[in-house]
């Protein structure tokens, strides 16, 4: 099995190709980045395939973030899945950025409760929440920070993802959390790992907002009717 992962949906570009046959990753390269996705991802993934001396017509397929996390970066990332997978005829797996920050830590233990999340901004973050055996206690979704912190303290519970500083930073429970990383933008080599054991594929994988973007008109911009 070879995978192809891509992850543009936080801050970072990442690209990685594993070849399960060969004993793992084969290349990878990760850039971090709030902005600038579009212009980076081509040339990222043209240098992991050529340090892995790797044809797009030799993978078997295609694993891509779909969010949720940047509007503009997840479709970045998704529409380059979809090219390649187009011109390569090959399939696509969906995964989401919180199951790629969950995964190295479900993997390592799936007894203990795990809370995946990312910081949305204006205190909200998208969260999910993982018991046993990788089980979904709660699915992917929006939640206030007071909120994430409710569920987070109600269980003995590891806290992974860009928004498990914040949620630490605000903690007033006691006992304190079992452990909290924090970092940026998911692994892409355990993109490329899920993107491996993934049952489902999809030729037209859709983008996974939870919310509304941001971004607003601008009345002072817009022209008058006629």
């Amino acid at each position: 099995m070879r995978v192809l992962a891509i992850d543009t949906a936080l801050a970072a570009c990442s690209a990685a190709l594993l070849d399960l046959d060969c004993g793992g990753i084969l290349a990878h390269q990760s850039r971090p980045m709030e902005r600038g996705h579009a212009e980076a991802l081509m040339p990222t993934i043209a240098q992991v395939m050529s340090e892995a001396k790797m044809e797009f017509g030799e993978i078997d397929r295609i694993a891509v973030t779909i969010g949720p996390g940047s509007f503009t970066g997840i479709r970045v990332g998704v529409a380059a899945a979809r090219g390649i997978a187009l011109a390569a005829e090959k399939p696509i797996v969906a995964l989401t950025t919180l199951a790629a920050f969950a995964a190295p830590h479900i993997s390592a233990d799936d007894t203990t409760p795990l809370l995946a999340a990312i910081d949305a901004r204006n205190d909200q973050l998208y969260i999910q929440l993982i018991g046993r055996g990788g089980r979904a206690i709660i699915p992917p979704r929006v939640a206030g920070l007071r909120e994430a912190i409710r569920i987070a303290s109600g269980t003995p519970t590891r806290i992974v993802g860009s928004g498990a500083g914040l949620i630490h930073a605000h903690w007033a429970g006691v006992p304190p959390p079992l452990f909290v990383e924090s970092t940026p933008a998911p692994d892409i080599d355990w993109v490329a790992r899920l993107g491996a054991v993934a049952a489902e594929t999809t030729p037209h994988p859709k983008p996974m907002y939870l919310r509304s973007a941001d971004a607003r008109p601008q009345d002072a911009f817009r022209l008058p009717r006629r």
